[in-house]
């Protein structure tokens, strides 16, 4: 019961909705049994009887009298009739009109939780470590966004509001047929516990089948949002056919898992159809059964009216007997969106941590770092960065270099040592204050389906247009700019795809210049550029270093050799520390990195 529990806790911000669309419902269901009533004395008018009602319905005569003698006292036949017609019809388009206000009640309760828990599941996951989403594939969360998060209203809405309408609607007719025949009633009443056998069975099976499906089209997402991300590389290797196989073979899983599902959500229907079918045959023949009924026979009118009652019965009671199946595929989707909810947040400030401040030196006492329980990515990491120098991080693929630098903004929390920014431990400094002051370029630029105009303000909501081309400018960015269809509003598609990789880099240092920071981190922002593009966009980041510390990550040494330190990494460890002339001169692993870019190749013979 706890996800039940927590997804009735998400109406709370409509009860005032919801309690509307209850007593609207209540109404609609008085209403549906009252005209069922109205249909006693035009029966008997039409049939021309005369009397009580039999089967010793005399509270439902009594106030059959007393709601109803009223109208057609004094008329005739057929002015009562006339009258009793009209009364039905009123009532049954009031009992629509209130029908129909729940519904749109019920809708506008729906899509506000749908709303509510997308907003949730976006701010949460904005929150997440980011070791989250290197174990999870995005084609999963967006699943759960979208397919599972619609799925999980039906739970609070539509199937709780519409289970109390109908139970509303049974109580209010059980109440009509016991006035006319308490007797007739029980026996209805009887055959109900071999519908609620059948659907316990069902349901075992539906919901085990349900969690299954949910996880299957996850998948399906995820493969999409993958493949669709990789399409040059299928089409490079000419995988075409057997990426078509693959996914053909998962659609296939997925239809047999949907198969199953609607096996067994499918059988609630005809159960109940059966059942109501079965009940009317027990109706009629037991009316024509005085003994059944204490001896006294019913009227004619009074028949055909708990026949129309017991039918009215059905609909309800066939809702009701689905409420399971819609509750098991509802809760295979919640479980699911609250897998993702209860995901702990990390990336949050706590109570007692101040506000960031920087006016002398970064430093880094013996950090330690690790992926969970993996082995230490970075051992024992100690250096130091007076404010306004350049430190400079080479090293060997996989030396740790990236993971040192995303210590800083916090984006991890070191396993063992500390950071600390002007002496205050990085651990008790607010995330939001401190990445004020970080400006970050990094080899894969991320730009946004977005203009030129809004990528290169994102992270300063509050630049001017003047600010914004004068960063531009500065980046080497406004002549590229200045020859798309639109200039800075053209739209630069999914990750910046109208531009090329130097074109994107110079939209990230323009960005980075905008927000003016007094730390920055370059993480190889020039690799696998060519000649004249890394020309620009070393032209574009020396305007950016200047008068401020930065921490730069570089493949290509020529662009370090003038950091004031440069820290050599090797299997998580600095091995070597100093400029670039005394680290050539000691003959370590830098010496070596060094020859292997700038000597000469032997000649060939």
């Amino acid at each position: 019961m706890q996800t039940e529990l927590r997804l009735l806790r998400q109406v709370r911000p409509y009860r005032g909705e919801f309690l509307l669309a209850m007593a609207t419902s209540f109404l609609a269901s008085l209403l549906d049994g009252f005209t069922v009533i109205i249909l006693i004395p035009l029966l008997r008018l039409l049939f021309g009887s005369a009397g009580a009602l039999g089967g010793g319905a005399g509270e439902l005569q009594r106030f059959i009298d007393w709601a109803l003698n009223p109208l057609i006292a004094g008329a005739t036949p057929g002015q009562a009739a006339g009258r009793l017609l009209g009364l039905l019809v009123v009532g049954i388009v009031l009992k629509n009109v209130l029908s129909y206000a729940t519904s749109q009640l019920q809708i506008a309760i729906q899509e506000g939780l749908v709303r509510d828990l997308r907003s949730q599941l976006f701010d949460h996951l904005l929150r997440l470590e980011l070791g989250f989403f290197q174990r999870t594939r995005q084609g999963q969360l967006i699943s759960i966004l979208t397919t599972e998060v619609d799925h999980v209203k039906g739970v609070v809405t539509a199937a709780l509001a519409r289970l109390f309408q109908n139970l509303i609607l049974i109580v209010t007719i059980l109440v009509v047929l016991s006035q006319i025949s308490g007797r007739l009633t029980l026996l209805t009443l009887a055959a109900a516990p071999l519908l609620v056998v059948g659907m316990r069975a069902i349901l075992r099976r539906l919901r085990r089948h349900s969690r299954a499906r949910a996880d299957e089209r996850a998948e399906i997402v995820a493969t999409v949002a993958e493949r669709i991300g990789a399409v040059k590389l299928i089409r490079a290797y000419g995988e075409e056919p057997r990426e078509s196989r693959r996914f053909l073979d998962r659609l296939s899983r997925y239809r047999k898992r949907v198969i199953r599902t609607q096996r067994y959500s499918s059988l609630t229907s005809p159960l109940s159809e059966v059942f109501g079918g079965l009940l009317v045959i027990l109706i009629v023949t037991a009316a024509t059964q005085p003994a059944l009924l204490g001896g006294t026979p019913l009227a004619p009118e009074a028949v055909i009216a708990f026949l129309v009652a017991s039918l009215k019965l059905m609909s309800p009671i066939k809702a009701i007997s689905q409420y399971p199946a819609v509750m098991a595929v509802a809760m295979a989707s919640a479980e699911r969106v609250y897998g993702v909810l209860d995901q702990p947040e990390t990336d949050i400030d706590r109570p007692g941590e101040v506000e960031a401040r920087f006016e002398r030196d970064i430093v880094f006492e013996n950090v330690g770092f690790a992926y969970g329980t993996d082995a230490p990515v970075l051992r024992d990491i100690t250096f130091r960065v007076p404010k306004g120098e350049v430190a400079a991080i080479v090293g060997p693929s996989g030396a740790g270099k990236t993971t040192l630098v995303d210590l800083l903004p916090r984006f991890h929390e070191p396993t063992a040592g500390r950071i600390l920014l002007d002496g205050v431990p990085l651990s008790g400094i607010r995330r939001h204050s401190l990445r004020r002051l970080l400006g970050v370029v990094s080899q894969e630029t991320v730009l946004l389906n977005d203009t030129v105009l809004a990528n290169i303000s994102f992270g300063s909501p509050g630049a001017t247009r003047e600010q914004i081309e004068a960063a531009a400018r500065a980046a080497n960015a406004s002549e590229f700019i200045a020859h798309l269809p639109q200039g800075f509003g053209t739209v630069l598609g999914e990750r910046g795809t109208r531009l090329s990789g130097g074109q994107r880099q110079r939209i990230a240092i323009a960005r980075a210049l905008l927000r003016d920071p007094p730390i920055l981190i370059l993480d190889e922002a020039t690799s696998a550029l060519d000649t004249e593009s890394e020309r620009l966009v070393q032209q574009a980041i020396e305007r950016l270093m200047q008068d401020r510390t930065v921490l730069v990550i570089a493949h290509r040494l020529a662009t370090v050799r003038h950091a004031d330190q440069i820290l050599v990494l090797d299997d998580g460890r600095i091995v070597e520390q100093g400029a670039h002339e005394v680290l050539l001169r000691e003959g370590g692993l830098y010496q070596r990195l060094h020859d292997l870019q700038f000597r000469d190749p032997p000649e060939r013979g």
